[in-house]
Parts: C-alpha cells; structure tokens; sequence
C-alpha cells in the first residue's frame, strides 16, 4: 500500500466507528455503505496534488477563519464581472478591498426562466455555459490560493432542476429514478403533508407538491414547481450527493455552502424542517470531507430562529457545520434601524455572547436573499408589540412610507392575508443614499454615508467571519431596472442584485465622492480590526451597559486588549454613561478620551480602545 493508500486508510479509520453507526443508523445498508466508502476512496484518490498540499497547510492552521484579518464578499459572477475568468481579472481589486474569502452565488448549469437565482441545478458537474466552464473554475480557485484566499460555492442539497438528468428519467416512468425524489400516484398522501408543513413562498409558489403531467404523478416541490425535493431516504440518494460536493471541493473550493439544510429529511405528520435525521446526514458529510478534503468547511444555511440555528454547529467534539449565518443579528439590525431602540438587538446578541468561543458565525448587513422578520416576538410583547402589524411597520418605515423615512426598500412575497411579507434593498438603499442622491440633498447624502459606516463598524465589531454583499463596500444602490426584464420582474430580490458597477468603483478613493467615503471609512476600519487580537473569535464579548435605549454598548477582550464599541441607532444626537475607569484611545481619532459620559452624534459610533500590557508597564 503506497503513502497515499496509507493516508486515507489512516483518515477513515480514525472516523469507521462513527460513520458506519451513523450511516447504518439511517439507512440499514451494509451494500450502499460499502460502495459509500468505496465513493470517498475514489474522490481522495482524485484530488490533486495541489489541493492535498492545501489541505496539509490549512489544517496546519485549522481555525484561520477565526481570526480578525478575514473578511468575505459574496456576489455573483455575472453580475460582478461577467464570467469566471472576469472574477480572475478583479481578483487585485478583491485583494485590494480586503477580501480574502470570496464566496461565489450558484454557478452551476440551469435552464434560463427555471433558475431560482441559480438555485434549480440540471448539472452538479457543469458550469452554466455563459459563466465559463468547469476548468475555469479550478483555475480560480488555484489563483486564489496563491493570493491566500478562500473560495466559497453553494451546494444546492435539497433539490434538483427538473431538468436534471434523473428528473428526465423520472419523468419517463423510470421507477429507480423516480424512487429518487417524492413521487405519489394521487393526492392523498400530498394532502397529508400538506396539514403540517409550511408554505415557503405562499403567494409565488403555493403548496408543497406540483402535478407532473409527463409522469401522471405527483411530486414534491417545497421551493417552486421546477424545483423536486430530492429523497434522502434513498441511500443512493446521499451516496451520489455527497459525491457530487467532493467533486466541486477537487475543483479547489474551500468551502461548502450547504443550502437550505434544514430541509433534506422529510417525514409525514412533521413539518418536515429541523428533523434529527438531517443533522446525521450533515455530519456524515463533515466526515467525508474530512477523510477526503479535510482543509474544506461545511457552511449551513439556516435561515430560522436561534434555537433551531446553533444545533447545526454540532458539539465540540461532533461538529457538524463549521460555520453558520448570524440571520438574526442581520434582521435585529434592521429592526434597531427602523425603531432606533436597541433592546432586542441587545436581546439577540446576549445569546450570541452566551455561546461557546468555537462556533463562528458569518456576519453580514445585506446578502443575496430578502430580509424576514424572524424576530423574538416573545421577548417583544412585553412592549406592546404585535408580530403583524409591526412587520408592517418595518416594511413600511424601510420602503420609506413612513415620515422621516429616506429608506427606498421593497416588499418580497407579500403575504397580505398574514401580513407576513419580507423586504428586499441595498444596505445603501435601505440607509437613504438614494433617496438622498435622488434629491441632491447634501446633508442627507452625508446622514446617509453616517449611518452605512456606523452599520459596518456595528458588523465589524462582531465575532466571526464579515462578510460584505459585492457593492456595499461603494455603496451600491438598488437596480431598479428589474422590473423591465421578464425573467426577473416577479421576483423583487433582483433589486439588490443589480451589475456592479466599475464606473462607482474607480471613485472608491475620492473621498469628494459618496463611493470614496464610504470605501474609505470601511478599508481604515477592516484594516484596524486585521491589526487587533481582540476582534478574533477567541475574544471574550459582552453588552456593555450605555443606559440609553438608543445606543448600543459591546465590549471585547483579549490577550491584554480591551474595546468598548458604541453605535447610535438615533438620528439625533444621544449621551451615554458607560462609566468605565480606564483612559481609552478612540481608534479612529487617536484622540485620548475617558468612557464616563459620552455625547454621540446621530447614526455615529466610537471605538475605544485600552491596552493594559501599556498600563502595566507604566
């Protein structure tokens, strides 16, 4: 057996107990396992040279993501710059803006009308043509190593386009095919499911199932009709998934953006979200990437409250996902924007704090998708607020219907029966540059590029992976445009995914320009944070009190450093009263200051800093 035999033997030994209970635990199938293993043998033994030389100097270092110099991106390649090859052409701007983690949307081959966004794949194995092709995006990622950076690609787990070659056969009648998905002869069974599990998108894709006429059966589609739920149930099912992904991690991606994984388990009678089984399946996937990749990390998306959030983390000693979106701080944040109260932001983060140092999570103000309002509204009743009527609220200040609202968002899959819409719009958008732009009002153009910066500083003060949306390091505003294009116009989170536009971008360091102040203050403030030990993920976090509702307190310390960081959700000027006893210098003046009593301008935040090595010596 040669070294290379020698290390996956040692690598999968190391993991058998586990994955074979796991696997046999779901499936009771000694054959499918078997050819599992085989499966993952086969991917290691195809994994180039390079990428295992990667994976030897990554794990090396295997909580580099944890530390305060990363910063993330995520856009999409048409968008942005065309094609896989214009992304390698921009790389120096990434490296310039600060970006060493660049997370790429859905790249994969669709059919145009039926994408979701890139969502609906017909190929796990090919570009969407128009974007480059398989090659090119190895030689991406290989342009990306040398430069240090990370490559991050969704994995669409829970479904297939209808134009996947399995969905074809299914169609045809072929049983073995159909066993892949959910096929029912009759509505009976759907209208079973349909009694416990929830609507997705009530108003543009009603209903869990969609009749396939081809087929003359039923079959199950949670997210739009051309979208069929994949059966995980079915050995073959996982077995040929999972090796789909390690197929994309050979092509050099780092990490693995699992999408919509609550969702991969169903069963009648449950709402078919959150089940046990879906986090087996998750961890047999870090598993098997850690036998045959083990520099890639697992990223769930899981778009749901805070206790159905951290259990996909895993334990310490079982983790399942190694990162997780921070949705609920996003959306605490845009609620804080609108309110200008600071409790429940403060509410949410307190669980945040509470949480063990190893989990990380990606934190972001704005993001391909919409905004939902899955807030604690629990915690919120005891103000007097009603869920319904204040999402309406919400909406309402950030489309700017409400008085001395500049906000320019729109609704996304409004629900008017519920009252349940959610919001689409740039971080810019949402925060009055347009509006103010629109107006050529100086003043507010200035409030604008106050409250972005502030936003962004309140994004890099957390712990954990910062991740800007493409544009927002210019300020991006919404693309209107959407509306006129047929393939686009129903679905209004294409407002915030217009073409990034170079024009903005060469004004990025005039600081005459709104593009070059907001660039600027993010670039001085990434950059403060990449110098500090105390932004790690190992830092200790706390809510510092600033006895005003209108202003938020954080603390972090670590390895003798000290912040305390202050945001104002108000307009107007606020004062606060940390009362803290030590002398502190404001990172971004340099000015020596005491956090007594604090007078803070409108939309303004402060990073005061404390070294007590330098306390010490003296």
């Amino acid at each position: 057996m040669n070294k290379t035999s020698n290390l996956f033997s040692d690598r999968y030994e190391s993991e058998k107990e586990e994955l074979h209970y796991l696997y046999q635990e779901l499936y009771h199938d000694e054959v499918s396992y078997d050819r599992f293993i085989e499966m993952l043998k086969d991917m290691f033994e195809k994994r180039d040279k390079k990428l295992k030389a990667w994976d030897e100097k990554r794990t090396k270092t295997n909580d580099w993501y944890k530390k305060s110099d990363v910063l993330g991106t995520l856009m999409y390649v048409d968008c942005f710059n065309e094609t896989i090859k214009g992304i390698e052409d921009k790389l120096d701007y990434l490296k310039e803006s600060g970006i060493n983690y660049l997370h790429l949307m859905p790249l994969l081959q669709t059919v145009e009308g039926k994408s979701d966004g890139g969502y609906a794949v017909a190929d796990f194995r090919t570009v969407e043509p128009k974007l480059g092709t398989m090659e090119d995006l190895a030689h991406l990622s290989e342009k990306c190593h040398r430069k240090d950076m990370t490559l991050c690609l969704d994995f669409v787990m829970n479904h297939t386009s209808e134009d996947h070659e399995w969905a074809k056969r299914a169609r045809k009648g072929e049983k073995e095919y159909q066993d892949r998905y959910f096929f029912f002869d009759n509505w009976t069974i759907p209208n079973e499911f349909e009694k416990s599990v929830p609507q997705v998108f009530p108003t543009t894709a009603p209903g869990n199932f969609s009749w396939c006429e081809e087929a003359q059966k039923v079959v199950m589609t949670t997210f739009y009709p051309y979208q069929w739920d994949l059966n995980y149930r079915n050995p073959i099912v996982f077995n040929e998934m999972c090796e789909n992904m390690l197929y994309l991690c050979n092509q050099g991606i780092d990490i693995i953006r699992l999408d919509a994984t609550p969702y991969i388990w169903k069963t009648l009678g449950t709402n078919c979200r959150n089940l046990p089984e879906v986090h087996k399946l998750v961890r047999m996937m870090h598993i098997a990437s850690k036998i045959v990749c083990p520099s890639v990390l697992l990223l769930g998306e899981v778009v749901m409250e805070p206790s159905k959030v951290v259990p996909y983390f895993g334990t310490v000693d079982n983790p399942e996902c190694h990162m997780l979106y921070n949705v609920t701080t996003m959306a605490s944040t845009w609620h804080t924007v609108a309110t200008r109260d600071v409790r429940l932001l403060k509410h949410q983060l307190s669980s945040v704090f509470a949480l063990p140092k190893e989990y990380t999570f990606l934190n972001y103000l704005r993001c391909h998708d919409d905004i939902g309002w899955g807030l604690d509204y629990d915690y919120l009743r005891q103000f007097g607020i009603e869920e319904v009527a204040h999402k309406k609220f919400l909406n309402s200040f950030l489309r700017g219907h409400q008085w001395g609202s500049d906000c320019r968002g729109e609704l996304y899959n409004d629900d008017p029966r519920l009252g349940d819409a959610r919001l689409c719009g740039t971080t810019a958008s949402l925060c009055g540059l347009e509006a103010a732009l629109m107006e050529n009002n100086a003043w507010k153009i200035d409030h604008a590029i106050t409250l972005i910066v502030m936003l962004h500083a309140f994004l890099l003060s957390q712990s954990g992976i910062p991740v800007l949306y493409s544009g927002d390091e210019i300020g991006q505003l919404n693309d209107n445009s959407y509306h006129n294009d047929p393939h686009k116009k129903e679905d209004s989170r294409y407002l915030h995914r217009g073409r990034f536009s170079w024009e903005d971008a060469k004004k990025r360091h005039d600081k005459k320009t709104p593009q070059g102040k907001i660039f600027e203050s993010i670039m001085e403030l990434r950059k403060i944070r990449a110098s500090h030990p105390l932004f790690e993920s190992q830092a200790d976090t706390w809510l510092v009190e600033t006895k005003n509702d209108h202003v938020l307190g954080i603390g972090r310390y670590y390895k003798g450093e000290k912040l305390l960081a202050f945001f104002n959700f108000s307009e107007f000027e606020q004062t606060i009263w940390p009362n803290e006893e030590e002398g502190y210098t404001d990172l971004i003046s340099g000015e020596k200051t005491k956090a007594q009593s604090i007078k803070m301008e409108g939309h303004s935040f402060r990073w005061l800093f404390h070294d007590y090595s330098t306390t010490n010596k003296g």
